[in-house]
């Protein structure tokens, strides 16, 4: 059982009006985020190591957290970026023996906060019917009225660039892939290099390299403040085969540099593939504005449309923002979400480009998805 007697105090307010108190088992802080809800039932350590999750407070629906501890491996990134974790009850007495630490410490050592003995399932219900919204948790203020003055001169999600904090900021060439000898049952041999790419890191998951190494392309991953003209060039002399646009956190409608650079890589007609915010900037940059979902999509159980084959894939989500329906102007849909009608993937007409909303790296979640690596390497190819 944890140890929830001794943990010390942690005060929430909500921009509803809603005042809570807890206890906090991570950094002892004071903190400005948006809360979301995740309905995933394992894989805790991914979601607050994917840097997609910067800014948010994240309600795991999960009861019991913190058992199986941390690891270095399931590490999404090198850090974790969520503000913080809500859960309710956590499992201070981890059991795994893949277990390098405890969570409480994961989260102390990266300035998250941890807030258990709260209703999951009252906040959750609340998300929902209200929506995401955003939120200030403090181990350090009790008053009520401090905590919604701090909430009120707080900038919101929507308004902060987080992708200038998470975005790699030298290019480096990532090698690793989902196979080796632990897990070689899954791939019959280590990958081929068949092409080369570059891609731009918005935040991108580890997962994800992992995946398209795996798919026998070989990755520079490169800084959000990249440069059209140099990956065109790259492309004319043959040195990149294609560009990914990996997920990230944040509004994609403030990120305004990075989509002026997308709509020259569209012109030069380059194979791109784009995963979640990925998926959005195509969208946006070629004239279609996103929109903001009312509590977002986030969990490991979504249940996705295949368009092209019928089939029923249940998939990993992590964004609040979506494409809008009328970009079937310019683009097929592919995949879709059968919770909501909203479109989940895309081929573009007249371009060798295709995105998808969902995580198909399935870290954490099904791996269903995975088949569209490979597509990326098929649409490289011709």
């Amino acid at each position: 059982m944890s140890t929830t007697k001794s943990l010390k105090k942690v005060y929430l307010y909500l921009e509803n009006g809603t005042y809570l108190e807890a206890s906090s088992f991570g950094a002892e802080t004071t903190l400005v985020g948006e809360i979301v809800f995740n309905t995933s039932m394992s894989g805790y350590q991914e979601i607050m190591s994917d840097p997609s999750y910067a800014g948010q407070f994240v309600t795991f629906t999960m009861p019991e957290i913190g058992n199986v501890g941390v690891n270095a491996q399931d590490m999404e990134s090198a850090s974790a970026h969520a503000k913080g974790m809500i859960v309710r009850k956590y499992q201070a007495r981890y059991s795994n023996f893949r277990a390098e630490g405890s969570l409480a410490d994961f989260l102390k050592k990266y300035n998250v906060m941890g807030i258990c003995d709260i209703d999951t399932r009252f906040l959750t219900k609340m998300i929902r019917s209200e929506g995401a919204m955003m939120m200030v948790a403090s181990t350090e203020i009790s008053d009520k009225v401090e905590l919604q003055k701090i909430l009120l001169d707080a900038p919101r999600i929507e308004d902060i660039n987080y992708i200038e904090q998470v975005s790699t900021k030298k290019a480096y060439k990532h090698t690793s892939s989902t196979y080796n000898e632990k897990t070689a049952f899954e791939y019959e041999e280590a990958p081929k290099e068949e092409a080369k790419i570059a891609v731009i890191d918005f935040g991108v998951k580890r997962n994800i390299l992992n995946e398209i190494v795996s798919a026998g392309i070989a990755v520079e991953v490169i800084p959000n403040d990249f440069h059209a003209e140099t990956l065109i060039a790259d492309y004319a002399d043959k040195k990149i085969d294609g560009v990914f646009l990996s997920n990230g956190p944040g509004d994609p409608l403030v990120l305004k540099k990075e989509q002026e650079q997308i709509k020259k890589l569209i012109s030069a007609k380059i194979p791109m593939f784009g995963i979640c915010l990925g998926h959005q900037l195509l969208s946006i940059s070629h004239g279609y504005d996103t929109y903001k979902l009312k509590f977002g999509h986030h969990g490991g159980n979504h249940p996705v449309k295949n368009e092209k084959t019928g089939l029923v894939e249940i998939t990993a989500q992590n964004h609040n923002y979506n494409v809008p329906d009328n970009i079937t102007e310019i683009a097929t849909v592919t995949h879709s979400n059968l919770f909501d009608d909203t479109i989940e993937g895309l081929q573009y007409n007249d371009a060798p480009i295709f995105s998808v909303q969902h995580h198909p790296e399935s870290s954490p979640g099904p791996k269903e998805s995975r088949y569209i690596f490979k597509e990326f390497l098929s649409l490289i190819k011709r």
